[in-house]
């Protein structure tokens, strides 16, 4: 069996670096698209209903797929050679994360929340992958990896994070961390054997049955207003639909802790259309947290490169 040439590991692995580059862009505009419109819905029913719209999203890409497509598509994971649990524990993570992270928000504020959920769920991949997995990563990558997160961390705090410290919503946010990292290593492994289009619509599918019943348990009927319609219509089908089919396919070429890593081009992009579009004038503190992520990532990309 002859192996690739070096060069098309680089390129399969420039090729995965960049799609999920891009949906942490994606990613990005999240919060900028609530402030603009979804202000008066409660933050787990954007959580939840994100999920659903993602759902029939990309429920409908997979229809469109199965149509312009001439080969034979595998839809059920049993022919891939997958177990219906993965999908489940796949959901969970995804789901889990949504209901955790807005939750944790609320507890310990929106900056303090936000940095300690994303910026643990790289450290969360790294330290599963090395336990669970038996496959520890290079000492560059952790260098990158904390590197950045300690950026991350500067950037929120610089925007002016809560000064009280809620134990029971950093515990909360540990948690979304914690489960985004689960998901995106159980969804490498989907990804590998399936369609990411299939893999997504299962995954979505299961954490919008699981997260709607808990945003009515804790929020009651949501209020609806068409800004707060079109808003959910925008995180579901491009924030959640498009940003995580990209991520899935860039898993196919990198490894889940680079692609988690990777996610914090999240908070540069939403730091940037803060300062771009909302007005937002930012500390020196928080620039230099900018400059430390993008540091960090570099890092992160090359350990990546050389791995």
């Amino acid at each position: 069996m002859v192996s690739p040439a070096p060069s098309s590991f680089f390129s399969a692995s420039a090729q995965g670096i960049a799609l999920v580059a891009i949906a942490g862009v994606l990613w990005g505009t999240s919060g900028t698209a609530q402030y603009l419109g979804a202000a008066g819905l409660s933050p787990f029913w954007v959580g939840a209903a994100q999920l659903a719209v993602a759902a029939a999203f990309l429920g409908l890409s997979l229809l469109w797929a199965r149509r312009g497509s001439t080969g034979s598509l595998v839809l059920r994971p049993r022919q891939a050679g997958l177990r219906l649990s993965s999908f489940f524990w796949a959901s969970l993570g995804i789901g889990g994360y949504s209901v955790f992270f807005y939750a944790g928000l609320q507890m310990a504020g929106v900056g303090v929340g936000t940095a300690v959920a994303i910026g643990s769920s790289p450290i969360w991949a790294g330290l599963l992958q090395a336990v669970v997995l038996r496959a520890p990563l290079s000492p560059l990558w952790w260098l990158g990896t904390l590197v950045s997160v300690a950026g991350g961390v500067a950037m929120v705090m610089g925007e002016g994070g809560s000064s009280q410290v809620s134990w029971p919503g950093l515990a909360l946010c540990l948690l979304a961390g914690l489960s985004y990292a689960g998901y995106a290593l159980v969804n490498k492994r989907l990804v590998s054997h399936m369609s990411p289009k299939v893999v997504n619509f299962y995954v979505f599918s299961g954490a919008a049955l699981l997260a709607l019943p808990v945003a009515a348990l804790y929020a009651g009927m949501p209020q609806w207003s068409l800004s707060a319609v079109l808003v959910v219509v925008y995180l579901g089908a491009v924030v959640s639909g498009i940003a995580h089919l990209l991520f899935s396919m860039g898993l196919r070429h990198i490894s889940g802790p680079t692609g988690v890593a990777l996610s914090l081009i999240e908070p540069v992009a939403a730091f940037v259309l803060a300062v771009w579009i909302v007005g937002e004038h930012q500390p020196w503190v928080a620039w230099v947290g900018l400059a430390a992520v993008l540091l960090g990532l570099w890092v992160v990309v090359k350990a990546e490169m050389r791995s």
